[in-house]
């Protein structure tokens, strides 16, 4: 009796003291990094959010919350490489966009677009976390953006970006939002398409990013337009009856920073989800991008605003962030219990058998050519080099800071000129950085295709004679430049080359959707070898 009281008096001092440190705001974003095109559903008093993931695989991350600001990871959609065959040849942002995450009768249901190969698809799950179904391709979908509606009949209904009615050169940039009916767990269309809008405006464009939803009586449909850059918006429109018509709302656009240039330091805001709490709350997640003297280096990344729902004379209005208007850094966080997850593992010591979520491939594995074993990660050497469209031996994983320390220590012995092994810093295969102990040096090696086009050269920006066995590499980032070291160990580390230009992997230059990775890399430039790189541990440090 006395252990049962003891326990008990433990756990309410550890809630008392849970609740006093919770804190009053949260920051934003919510998700640092490449993490764009969110969308979001509640079960119960559970959040689960999904992330857009073009050329990286495991593909289709996927967040648990239970305050909507602490999230963590708990697995990816696409987990097994049999399940989408990301092809050598899968262009740059290319791959697995703009996802939709819902819940119904107890699956889960995620619906995406594999842009580059087979188009629309649903995958199914009972358990977020996995293991999802293989992919449901959907005859005649055309456009991107899908997502999934359950009326209160129980039918469901697709809603996705694209022109099914032939006016799409009406305009420049002209798209649309249309439905129809879906069976989701067979995915089979069903009846007729119906075109619901083209924007909010008599010349808007890309609508995209479509979500419909039905709140009092009324049914709403939110979707991005703008395109993904300056002139991002979030549009809705209104309507009594499912098929329409959608009339778009006199708030529009209900959020968006265009009007406020490259001196406010969150932009291009846009495609939108919404989640109503238990508590009756509304809450919107969103993408948007932060500068950092003047560049966009984290790509874009996942953003939280408070909704509230109000009703106007276009109908149901949606009012982000009331008296503001605006994303902000900082807010008053939601009325949920404080409920923090394990932090992001920042130093990798490679002592488990599967490699941590945070680690991703380009493109999908054909088989697997690296192991972890005796506190290290062993990786073959490949012909596949990181400046092709193919998947290299390459792990690694988003960077999620402005300002950070990230440093590795490799065990490789090269036996020709040919094999290399080292960091990356990567946004694609025309932009890069590659740190690489080759047969006896240290080289840098800057690879800088000028407006994504046409041919390009890996240049070598530096070198250093290196003999031993052992190498520590590190690169420390600062805002848009980046040092990079090498040494004996963590004490010893000598620069290579000068301050090198980091604004090659931002938006403003490399221009895709995805984000920038480090990781780690090893090749044999084209030749067959049985050599092998081992990497003891990896650490990515935040200094922001």
């Amino acid at each position: 009796m006395l252990r049962i009281t003891c326990v008990l008096i433990t756990f309410i001092f550890s809630i008392s003291m849970h609740a006093q440190n919770a804190p009053e705001t949260f920051k934003n974003p919510i998700l640092s990094g490449f993490y764009p095109d969110p969308s979001i559903c509640r079960v119960g008093d559970t959040y689960y959010m999904v992330n857009s993931s073009f050329e990286w695989y495991p593909g289709l991350p996927i967040h648990r919350s239970k305050d909507l600001v602490n999230w963590e990871k708990i697995g990816h959609g696409l987990h097994r490489p049999d399940q989408i065959v990301y092809k050598d040849g899968l262009r740059n942002s290319n791959g697995i966009f703009a996802p939709s995450i819902r819940y119904n009768n107890g699956t889960f249901y995620i619906i995406c677009t594999m842009v580059g190969q087979k188009g629309n698809f649903i995958i199914k799950a009972t358990d977020p976390s996995g293991p999802w179904s293989d992919p449901m391709w959907i005859q005649d979908a055309p456009g991107i953006d899908p997502s999934l509606f359950w009326d209160e009949d129980g039918r469901c209904y697709y809603t996705g970006a694209g022109i099914v009615d032939r006016t799409k050169k009406e305009w420049p940039g002209k798209n649309g939002v249309w439905m129809q009916e879906i069976n989701p767990d067979e995915g089979v269309l069903l009846g007729e398409k119906k075109q619901l809008t083209y924007g909010h405006a008599s010349n808007a464009r890309w609508a995209e990013g479509p979500h419909l939803y039905k709140i009092d009586g009324e049914y709403l449909l939110l979707i991005g337009e703008g395109g993904t850059g300056e002139y991002h918006a979030v549009t809705v429109f209104n309507s009594k009856s499912l098929w329409g018509p959608y009339i778009p709302n006199h708030a529009n656009p209900v959020m968006t920073h265009r009007h406020l240039g490259k001196t406010y330091p969150i932009g291009q805001t846009g495609h939108a989800d919404l989640v109503q709490t238990q508590n009756g709350d509304w809450w919107s997640v969103l993408l948007a991008k932060r500068r950092v003297e003047g560049f966009i280096t984290l790509a874009r990344e996942t953003f939280l605003a408070k909704v509230i729902m109000t009703q106007q004379e276009s109908g149901v209005t949606p009012i982000y962030n009331p008296g503001i208007g605006l994303l902000v850094n900082s807010q008053e966080r939601p009325d949920l219990p404080w409920t923090p997850v394990p932090e992001i593992v920042e130093r990798d010591e490679f002592d488990n058998e599967q490699l941590g979520l945070e680690w991703n491939f380009l493109r999908s594995p054909k088989y697997k050519w690296y192991t972890q074993k005796d506190s290290h990660l062993e990786m073959q050497l490949r012909p596949e080099m990181v400046t092709e469209l193919s998947n290299p031996s390459y792990i690694a994983q988003r960077t999620r800071h402005h300002s950070y320390v990230a440093a590795s220590k490799l065990s490789f012995k090269a036996k020709t000129e040919n094999e290399k092994a080292g960091l990356v810093i990567y946004r694609r295969h025309g932009n890069n950085y590659q740190l690489l102990k080759t047969k006896n040096k240290i080289v840098l090696i800057k690879v800088f295709q000028e407006g994504n086009k046409g041919d390009f050269e890996p240049r070598i920006v530096a070198s250093a004679s290196y003999n031993e066995k052992n190498v520590v590499l590190t690169a420390k980032v600062d805002g848009i430049n980046v040092q990079f070291f090498y040494g004996n160990s963590e004490e010893e580390l000598i620069p290579i080359g000068e301050l090198q230009d980091y604004t090659i992997v931002s938006d403003d230059v490399a221009q895709r959707f995805n984000g920038v990775y480090l990781g780690m890399y090893a090749t044999s430039s084209g030749d067959k070898t049985k050599n092998k790189a081992f990497f003891d541990w990896f650490s990515l440090l935040g200094n922001d």
